[in-house]
């Protein structure tokens, strides 16, 4: 692509190009909130020069996410302590918990932050609000990585697996290693996640693509998440099914559908496949409860998002790759 132009730099910025120009070669005699979206501006736009120091302090990254509770979200946010941990005293990652249920909630955050950033990583759902928020925040010139999961119709980096690939996987095993005959059935937290969206969309596309005699996706249950319901969920399909041989979770609450499925008489018949290996989820899997799990290594997931945001930065100068984060199939015998 060209290379974007003092006008271009300019106009993102809402300052005049001689702002942008004595900014950008050093010149001096610029307010610093000027220089900072000056810079800000520039490194949107992918502008190849190595910038100007964006703060003589610490640099604040900040991380919002969701659902701490969980396993997959604890590791990711785990990770992220880890990494800042050994990160250079000038940079500091900061860590944000918020119900993903209170879109206004988080939107207000990602727009109003409580304290200035250089950049912006998070782990949300998908909501309008949430949309107009990123959007505003983009417009500013500040850094975003969506890490997880993505916002549609936005345009900041993404990190995390391809999920569609990774629904496909599950249909793939779950199609060859299930010889017996009967309904299966897909549960995810809702359509809040373009991550269980798309997981979904891979899981159903195989299975009409490579139709197999005698196997038959009949539903998509939605279990938010939570260990009671969607255990309720499973026990009500068992009981609509009673030829289920096939469970794909796309989301959480993996330990919630072993219970149910170790206290049903035709538990041990059905393959089950989940995401995110967890002590429990390596118990269910020696226990033969889970079949298979598909993990997506929430570390190298934040190690990859820390090290793009500070190429975005300009604090790294050779380029990075962002290719899709690989995910591990394990079972009982790889664990």
């Amino acid at each position: 692509m060209p290379k974007p132009t003092f006008h271009a730099i300019a106009r993102l910025a809402g300052v005049g190009t001689a702002t942008v120009e004595r900014v950008l070669n050093g010149r001096g005699g610029v307010r610093p909130r000027l220089t900072e979206k000056v810079i800000a501006a520039a490194r949107a736009l992918d502008y190849p020069r190595r910038l100007p120091e964006l703060h003589r302090g610490i640099l604040r990254i900040e991380v919002i996410l969701v659902r701490p509770e969980t396993t997959f979200f604890s590791r990711l946010s785990q990770a992220f302590g880890r990494i800042a941990a050994g990160l250079d005293a000038s940079l500091a990652v900061h860590r944000t918990f918020m119900d993903e249920h209170d879109a206004a909630a988080i939107a207000k955050r990602i727009a109003e932050p409580e304290a200035r950033r250089a950049g912006l990583i998070l782990a949300v759902p998908d909501h309008p609000l949430i949309r107009a928020a990123l959007a505003k925040v983009r417009a500013e010139g500040i850094p975003v990585i969506q890490i997880v999961t993505r916002s549609e119709g936005t345009d900041a980096i993404y990190v995390g697996i391809d999920n569609y690939a990774a629904g496909r996987t599950a249909a793939h095993f779950l199609s060859r290693m299930q010889p017996s005959r009967g309904s299966v059935i897909a549960l995810c937290h809702s359509q809040a996640y373009q991550v269980h969206r798309e997981r979904i969309r891979g899981f159903s596309d195989y299975l009409q693509e490579r139709p197999r005699d005698g196997l038959f996706f009949v539903a998509v249950l939605f279990g938010l998440d939570d260990a009671d319901h969607s255990a309720n969920r499973l026990v009500e399909a068992l009981r609509a099914w009673p030829d289920m041989v096939g469970l794909y979770n796309a989301g959480g609450a993996n330990a919630s559908l072993s219970s149910a499925l170790r206290g049903h008489p035709r538990g041990g018949e059905i393959f089950f496949i989940g995401h995110e290996l967890t002590e429990r989820s390596a118990v269910a899997l020696r226990e033969g409860v889970m079949s298979m799990v598909i993990d997506q290594a929430p570390e190298a997931q934040a190690r990859r998002a820390l090290d793009l945001m500070l190429a975005r930065l300009g604090l790294v100068g050779a380029p990075l790759a962002n290719d899709p984060i690989r995910f591990v199939t394990i079972t009982s015998e790889n664990l």
